[in-house]
């Protein structure tokens, strides 16, 4: 069973056993007799000194003033604290020493208190830099999927808008020419909005749904263009329990449609969907006219651009899409590993 450790307690637990072992080397060499006096005696500048200026390096020091003024600034703070707390060291050391009746040794007293601050400041100052760099870079992460999402909702605002004027533009023609088949298409349409409204704004959705999504507007286009248009939808393998980011599909179908009718002589549009456990391979192939190819307006590939840029987002090395323009057809080819 995997045990959780809060952030708190990992730096509990990294103190107990930072001071722990900092206090057993410094007694460990202690005979019996003076083993009681000697570890109290550690134990207090540990508290009094060690301590105070670890937490000062680690938490102030280096979050707040390297961050803020540079490591100037932070160099000479440091060294001003580390001045003060090997006074500190030296004075407590006398008091506590000659309380507790411990043999005094002058010779090594100073350079004692000395090295164990400097000690103190080192490690103080590996840890703090490692924290800080922790922290650092789990702000850039989190910075990093709020542009992710803030980038992502702006893509889906632009596909939304672009889909609706497509089939507001579909049932404008129904109801003109063919008022039978109106009422049927409107009712498709409100499955589509429904769909579009409400799944979309989920993060993924399952594959099965965005397959019945996009059946329901090829069907809609072959109500609208019965036998003007030849179209063909091909699906191979059975959508299961495949997750996918919603709305990834359609803009490729939007787009043959929006440029492979018209002025195209004997315009066929060709799909292809073949899923598997683990991906899916979609084809979109569509002929063009000459005029098309040179001729487009600037919203033309709006769809297009913002599916390429969902996929660079969502599935970064997971995707393999392929565009091509060739002797009067248009075609599109992803592969996706789910």
């Amino acid at each position: 069973m995997k045990i959780l450790i809060s952030e708190t307690n990992k730096k509990w637990l990294f103190h107990i056993f930072l001071w722990g072992s900092w206090l057993y080397l410094a007694v460990s060499n202690a005979s019996d007799a003076e083993f009681y006096n000697r570890a109290i005696f550690i134990t207090t500048l540990i508290v009094t000194t060690h301590i105070p200026l670890f937490l000062i390096n680690s938490e102030w020091l280096i979050p707040k003033v390297m961050n803020k003024r540079g490591i100037s600034t932070y160099f000479w703070s440091l060294l001003f604290f580390i001045t003060v707390f090997i006074l500190l060291h030296g004075f407590i050391l006398e008091v506590v020493s000659s309380y507790l009746a411990l043999p005094q040794r002058r010779g090594n007293r100073s350079m004692s208190a000395v090295v164990a601050i400097v000690m103190v400041a080192a490690i103080s100052t590996g840890y703090g830099l490692l924290n800080y760099l922790v922290v650092q870079e789990k702000i850039y992460h989190e910075k990093q999927q709020e542009r992710l999402k803030s980038e992502l909702s702006f893509l889906r605002s632009q596909i939304s808008p672009h889909f609706i004027f497509n089939i507001l533009n579909s049932i404008v023609y129904l109801i003109r020419t063919k008022s039978d088949a109106a009422e049927a298409v409107t009712l498709k349409l409100s499955e589509l909005m429904r769909y579009m409204l409400y799944e979309s704004e989920n993060t993924q959705i399952s594959l099965e749904k965005e397959v019945s999504y996009l059946g329901n507007y090829i069907e809609l286009q072959k109500v609208r263009f019965e036998e003007d248009v030849e179209i063909a939808f091909i699906t191979e393998g059975v959508a299961t329990n495949q997750i996918i980011e919603p709305m990834l599909l359609i803009p490729f179908v939007e787009n043959a449609f929006k440029h492979g009718v018209g002025m195209v002589i004997d315009p066929i549009i060709a799909i292809r969907l073949k899923i598997s456990e683990k991906a899916l391979s979609f084809s979109v192939k569509n002929k063009i006219a000459p005029e098309t190819a040179l001729e487009k307006d600037e919203s033309s590939g709006i769809g297009l651009k913002n599916v390429q840029r969902r996929l660079e987002l969502l599935y970064p090395k997971t995707h393999q899409l392929t565009v091509r323009n060739e002797n009067g057809w248009f075609e599109v080819q992803l592969n996706l590993t789910f």
